[in-house]
């Protein structure tokens, strides 16, 4: 859904409480005025109680108080501003909230979580939160909205004659090699790179840490794929990419891809590479064309694998957190698992407790430190944390140098039809196992 469809301006305002129950009560108001089957008072309690289960503080000041209802609508958007601020649980010390987006959403609406996260995504970004705050008037802050959630737009990437003749000869390549795609590394340039940059007839894929929202404007490129990145090496990226290609259905085994890039940050293309992805993917598939498990969501996996790179990046103090995700096929995978201490998800709602929330980033990132495994469905409901995987498969070999949690990943994969991703906590390096079979996301650090 593209957001600025639920924005209206009437729903915008500048709040004059400083208590979050008085912030929600004003947005209510303006929320329900129209529309006789909302009433504020459950709405509110229902609000309140979301708040005293999980924060909807996200941080630089913003706020994401939500809430699913029986309504006739999908979606009920309304935000308010405070320069005072509105004092939060949430926030740390001293800091307030001047940004809150409160989300009432229909239990019908099927991609509830889906908006969700991408409000959050889009609020996360310093340049957007400092431009709403700053708006001289909500005339403006409405504007600057509509400009932000419609695309977030990268900078232009430079159109100097070394990267016309790249993207020339990456056509070229393209069709002499049968690619069926050109995939584009955006990080090759500060800030990302603009689509009418390439123009191209074969289909076109933009990876890119950033998050883009594809607007009406800007249709070069088909399809863009967020793949987070830590290494400085050219295409760094490229095996995430197509893993996630893979499961959305942009490619198949079949295809061939020319991908174009270079070293991050440095507006230069540099390398063109042709990818015959079943070659690559060769000992992955072991015959089988069934990467993604059946009951596993191509969005849950991408964002499982987003969370196990973040930390790999990020951890904790500084440093790596070793910890192993179980994916899919929760059935099955349970009876080769048990709790190595109480379960911390036992007893909430599933979408409370879905990976694909954007408000469960941190929980997952705090749990990791324990030892043992994430149990994740494939609709994304994390059902455990801290579980031993007891799948022992004494005839697996692994590389030297791989521990217990690499071997509970293999096993588990080869037990049940799920995949495993593990982080290493002495490398930082993120593999994902499927049929017992390794395949290595990002490098070692160390």
């Amino acid at each position: 859904m593209r957001l600025e469809k639920i924005i209206a301006r009437s729903r915008i305002i500048e709040l004059r409480s400083t208590s979050l129950r008085g912030a929600l009560e004003e947005l209510l108001a303006i929320s329900v005025e129209k529309f006789s089957d909302l009433k504020p008072e459950p709405l509110l309690r229902g609000l309140l109680a979301r708040e005293s289960t999980m924060t909807t503080y996200l941080g630089l000041g913003v706020s994401l108080p939500h809430v699913r209802v029986k309504m006739n609508r999908r979606y009920v958007l309304a935000i308010g501003r405070s320069r005072v601020g509105v004092k939060h649980d949430g926030a740390k010390d001293d800091e307030r909230v001047h940004l809150l987006f409160m989300l009432i959403a229909g239990e019908k609406a099927r991609d509830y979580l889906q908006v969700l996260a991408t409000i959050a995504r889009q609020v996360r970004e310093p340049d957007l939160v400092e431009n709403l705050t700053s708006a001289p008037d909500l005339d403006t802050l409405y504007d600057r909205l509509i400009g932000g959630f419609g695309s977030i737009r990268p900078v232009q990437a430079q159109q100097n004659r070394t990267n016309r003749l790249m993207f020339l000869e990456a056509q070229r390549v393209a069709k002499g090699a049968g690619c069926s795609a050109i995939m584009v590394f955006g990080d090759t340039f500060v800030g990302g790179i603009q689509s009418d940059a390439l123009r191209s007839k074969t289909k076109t894929i933009l990876v890119t840490r950033n998050p883009i929202e594809p607007s009406d404007d800007h249709r070069e490129f088909n399809v863009t794929i967020q793949v987070r990145s830590f290494s400085s090496q050219r295409m760094a990226q490229l095996r995430s990419a197509i893993l996630v290609a893979l499961t959305r259905g942009v490619i198949t085994f079949n295809d061939r891809i020319c991908c174009v890039g270079g070293v991050a940050a440095s507006n230069q293309f540099d390398t063109l590479t042709v990818v015959d992805i079943e070659r690559e993917f060769q000992t992955l598939l072991t015959g089988q064309q069934d990467l993604l498990p059946e009951d596993v969501k191509p969005e849950v996996l991408e964002r499982v694998i987003a969370v196990a790179t973040e930390l790999a990046v990020e951890g904790r103090e500084g440093k790596p957190v070793g910890c192993l995700f179980v994916v899919g096929d929760i059935a099955r995978v349970s009876k080769f698992a048990k709790p190595l201490v109480l379960n911390p998800f036992y007893g909430y709602k599933e979408e409370d407790r879905n990976i694909l929330n954007p408000f469960m980033d941190e929980t997952v990132k705090e749990f990791s430190s324990i030892d043992g495994a994430f149990l994740i469905g494939g609709d994304g409901v994390v059902e455990s944390a801290g579980s031993l995987i007891q799948a022992v498969d004494t005839e697996h070999a692994l590389p030297s140098g791989l521990g217990s949690r690499h071997a509970a990943a293999a096993a588990i994969s080869l037990k049940a039809q799920c995949i495993s991703i593990v982080v290493s906590s002495s490398s930082g390096q993120v593999t994902l196992f499927r049929r017992g079979v390794m395949l290595p996301l990002t490098e070692s650090r160390y």
